[in-house]
This record gives C-alpha cells, sequence and structure tokens, in this order.
C-alpha cells in the first residue's frame, strides 16, 4: 500500500517527482507506471512500499492525452525545449486534411523514438548522447494508437483554450474548467489540439514530428497533458505537495483486471506454484475472500501463476 496518482508539474521529471515522493512518505521504495516528459503534466502513478509490485502490471495501460501540435517549426527535443533548428512558413491548414492526416496514424504502427529520449543503446542514454552533439542508432518501436480526435485548430500555442474538464469522451474546451500550465511557446505557429489514446510506449513528441512530416513541415510538442493512465483520470489526481497525507488505493483495487473469487484450495495451490485448472482465458486477478492472492494467465484451461502475493494473516 499505496497506489497513488498525482498531477505532475510542469519542469520536473518522473524522476524527480519519485525522489520527493520518497520524502514526503518516508520510504525508499516508490515506483512509476509510465514516464512524463518533464514539460509535460497530468496523471503519473506512483506505486508505494509493497505497491511497487504492481508497477509490472500497470506499466502496459492505455495513455489519454491533450497534445498541442504546433506546425512550422522543428526542434531537437521534439518539444518546446527548444532550440527551433528548422522552420517554415504554414498558412492555418485545412481542417479536413489535417483529419485525414491524423486518421492515417491510427492502428499498430513502428515508430521512431526521439534522439533526446531515455533510451538505452550499449549503454549509452540517447539524451546524454544527443546532448553532447551526437546521435544513436535507436530502432522503431511497435506502439499502437487507439485515438486521434481533432479538437481544434489555432494560429498559436497561446490562441489555443486554456480551460478544460472532464467530458464522457476525455477532457475537453471548457471556459469554466480548468486550467493547465503549459511550457513558453517558441513562438506563434498554427497549432493543432489532438485528444489521443496510445498504447505503452508512444512517445506523443514523435507523433508530432510525424504529422508535421505528413502534411509536410516541421513541427513540435507544443505542450503535452496526459488526461489518463489505465484507470486514473486526471479529474482524480492529487497534488505533489499533498502526497503525504494521502492515503491511496491498495494493489487489488489498482489493477484493472477481471477478477477470480477462489476457494481455499485453489488460492493455496496458486500460492505453491502450482497450475490449478480453471476455464477462463487471458490475465486475471484472484482473490480469497476480497484478498488479493495472486495474479494469473488463464489459456482456457488451466492458470498460470504471474505474481502470488502473502497470505494475509488470519487466512
Amino acid at each position: 500500500m499505496p497506489v497513488i496518482a498525482v498531477d505532475k508539474p510542469l519542469n520536473l521529471t518522473s524522476h524527480d517527482v519519485v525522489a520527493r515522493a520518497r520524502r514526503l512518505r518516508g520510504t525508499k521504495r516508490v515506483g512509476h507506471t509510465g514516464t512524463l516528459d518533464p514539460l509535460a503534466t497530468g496523471v503519473l502513478v506512483l506505486c508505494v512500499d509493497d505497491s511497487t509490485k504492481v508497477v509490472q502490471f500497470m506499466e502496459r495501460d492505455r495513455k489519454g492525452y491533450l497534445a498541442w501540435i504546433s506546425l512550422g517549426a522543428g526542434t531537437p527535443t521534439l518539444d518546446a525545449e527548444g532550440p527551433v533548428d528548422a522552420v517554415a512558413d504554414v498558412p492555418v491548414p485545412d481542417e479536413a486534411r489535417v483529419r485525414e492526416v491524423l486518421a492515417g496514424f491510427l492502428g499498430p504502427q513502428a515508430q521512431l523514438p526521439p534522439q533526446y529520449s531515455a533510451l538505452q543503446v550499449g549503454g549509452q542514454r540517447a539524451y546524454a548522447v544527443a546532448r553532447a552533439g551526437g546521435t544513436l542508432d535507436l530502432p522503431a518501436r511497435a506502439v499502437e494508437i487507439h485515438t486521434l480526435e481533432l479538437l481544434g485548430i489555432f494560429p498559436s500555442v497561446q490562441a489555443s483554450p486554456g480551460r478544460f474538464s472532464p467530458t464522457p469522451a476525455g477532457w475537453a474546451p471548457d471556459p469554466g474548467g480548468r486550467a493547465f500550465t503549459l511550457p513558453p511557446a517558441l513562438g506563434e505557429f498554427p497549432t493543432l489540439l489532438v485528444r489521443a489514446e496510445v498504447g505503452s510506449g508512444t512517445y506523443l513528441r514523435s507523433l508530432a514530428r510525424d504529422v508535421g512530416a505528413a502534411l509536410g513541415v516541421p513541427a513540435h510538442l507544443g505542450g503535452l497533458v496526459r488526461t489518463r493512465a489505465g484507470r486514473y483520470d486526471l479529474a482524480d489526481t492529487v497534488a505533489l505537495e499533498d502526497l503525504a497525507g494521502v492515503q491511496g488505493v491498495g494493489d487489488l483495487a489498482a489493477l484493472d483486471f477481471p477478477v477470480i473469487e477462489a476457494g481455499e484450495t485453489m488460492a493455496r495451490e496458486l500460492r505453491q506454484g502450482k497450475r490449478p485448472a480453471y476455464p477462463v482465458a487471458g490475465r486475471q486477478v484472484v482473490t480469497l475472500r476480497g484478498d488479493l492472492v495472486a495474479v494469473v494467465d488463464g489459456d482456457g484451461e488451466r492458470l498460470k501463476v504471474v505474481r502470488v502475493w502473502a497470505q494475509a494473516p488470519g487466512e
């Protein structure tokens, strides 16, 4: 215990947030379920103490974002960190053309990661090599983009909506809603506001670059807010400074898998590493009297333990 979703502030790395959480919670055991860049804000799910064992089951959760894609200016970092290293005169693009381009990025695909990323090749961090003026040969990664919804086209980031509220379809512009803090704009460039839902490992900075390329212009990510990570919505997050006193949720509530309520025999067999018969396929959570026993994979006939939890006192 516990799992806590925080609203990551601008200009902090995910590691910065973890370090601060360790101090505020008085523990060294804090992990997170998906990195956010320093210039991104929004949902960062932290797992504290014993709950660090559920990180592996949450890292591949779908993520939801609001992304500001600025056209006509490229940067080495692919975001608003800059500096601008490529420019082109861009009129405000045709909406139908933009929607057509965005539709072309839906589904499974290979995406080239940014040079300024934490990926490692041969023990070297890509961003460290990039800052030293070099490049690494980063292989394309298999990612999946589930939805890309154009919310508007604006003359600049500064001219785009500044307040948003949650809706059944996701976060949307709302003059009476919550203000988001974006990084300082690098100039006045036509900007697409896009609501995205993507699979694990997808770089929105790379998407911004690629959308620009598809439109024939350089582009960068002018701002990014993660509005959802798995079952955690931005509306349910806590401020980082309030982290010390937050109760959070337990491992069972944090895991977004179907639940099998086991009997004593099945629970014991799973804790012994056996494969009890049970006609279900896919990843499941197994409980005994409401307590978490294991995460398992079913093949339609038997269950295989992925991770087991210790027996609760009094079981």
